[in-house]
């Protein structure tokens, strides 16, 4: 297979990934799996065969932007990076989508957070989180409306 066979396979597979989580119900724990580990683990998969069979001798390192830069430059360790970053966006899209569901954030306003954490990463990332934060700080009840709930008529400090 040449890259670009791999590169249309693993974008078909996260492609699958990221439709079922934004679209498809969350009720099955089963079909919950496809998108939080079933597509990463394959996509996983790839990316360590890419890694061990095609990184020795590909040149460049982790060191400097330069020699990122070298390494980036052949298709293959290309290929690698592109397929750990799918499994990885799809793996942290499934983990916040549970989450905002935990914290009852509707499924229309979760849509456009996990498109934006397919296209964005970390940045989508920071929006979920923040999202499902101020809404769990929102359905928090202090302690003063705790109490007056409960009938107090006041507060000791």
């Amino acid at each position: 297979m040449t890259p670009e066979d791999i590169f249309s396979l693993a974008g078909a597979a996260a492609g699958l990934g990221w439709a079922l989580l934004v679209l498809g119900p969350r009720r099955f724990g089963w079909l919950n799996a496809v998108p939080l580990w079933i597509v990463p683990a394959g996509l996983s998969l790839v990316y360590a065969l890419l890694v061990l069979s095609r990184f020795s001798g590909t040149g460049g390192g982790f060191d400097s932007l330069a020699s990122v830069a070298v390494l980036l430059s052949d298709d293959w360790a290309l290929l690698a990076g592109w397929v750990h970053y799918l499994a990885f966006d799809l793996f942290v899209g499934a983990v916040m989508a549970a989450r905002m569901d935990r914290a009852g954030v509707g499924r229309v306003v979760q849509a456009p957070i996990l498109i934006s954490i397919f296209m964005l990463g970390p940045l989508g990332f920071l929006i979920a989180a923040l999202t499902e934060g101020g809404l769990r700080a929102r359905l928090i009840p202090t302690q003063t409306q705790t109490l007056a709930l409960k009938g107090a008529t006041h507060v000791a400090a």
